[in-house]
């Protein structure tokens, strides 16, 4: 296997956590990126709702889907990680999502946790996506 990493520099680094935002396995041309949060480059939340933390992980996301030559329609699995009972969440991620994805409809797994990167993150997003 040879592998690309990808952190573009709108995104907080993360290799002070020993992470790329996401890496391609250029032989399979997959791109799987990293858990997205609501992060600035200060490690600070941006919002302190989950409709907020939604959009700016989705940006994010979406930053490293074109630092990679992809777009959303190559999406193939999506994780949404969230703060308590996902269910609890649906009436407004649901929304976000469905506007965000589009017509990509990805696979997608929503699982509640107890705990995410630090104490103000609500979600969490991460994907696995085909390159041309």
């Amino acid at each position: 296997m040879s592998k690309k990493l990808v952190n573009p520099e709108e995104l907080f680094d993360g290799s002070v956590f020993g992470m790329s935002q996401a890496v391609i396995d250029t032989n399979a041309k997959l791109l799987f990126i990293s858990g997205q949060v609501a992060w600035n480059h200060s490690f600070e939340v941006t919002s302190p709702t989950i409709e907020g933390q939604c959009k700016k992980a989705l940006e994010n996301l979406s930053a490293v889907l074109k630092a990679s030559d992809a777009s959303i329609a190559d999406l193939l699995r999506v994780r949404v990680y969230i703060r308590g009972e996902f269910g609890a969440h649906l009436n407004v991620l649901s929304p976000i999502l469905m506007e965000y994805l589009g017509s990509s409809k990805p696979a997608l797994t929503g699982i509640g946790v107890a705990s995410l990167a630090s104490p103000d993150t609500l979600i969490e997003i991460e994907g696995v996506a085909r390159l041309g």
